[in-house]
């Protein structure tokens, strides 16, 4: 069953037992993005880690680390 066939029938139901209809589907998609990154700050600062720039920090250790193997590598010509 598809998220707009799901959403449907939810309509239905909601609408044969006089209850609030449901909210279209991707309508919060943002805003759960936005309480799980603030969720990781939260637990980062719970655990005395660094609560910002943690992705980005680890994002150039591994370009970084990448480059140091590719210039380590004896090349042949």
């Amino acid at each position: 069953m598809s998220v707009i066939q799901q959403h449907l029938l939810d309509t239905y139901r909601a609408a044969q037992h006089g209850g609030p209809r449901p909210p279209a589907p991707g309508r919060h998609d943002w805003q759960v993005v936005r309480e799980i990154r603030d969720h990781g700050r939260f637990r980062a600062v719970i655990e005395e880690r660094p609560a910002r720039g943690r992705v980005r920090s680890a994002l150039s250790g591994l370009i970084r680390g990448a480059f140091r193997r590719r210039g380590s590598v004896a090349r042949t010509p």
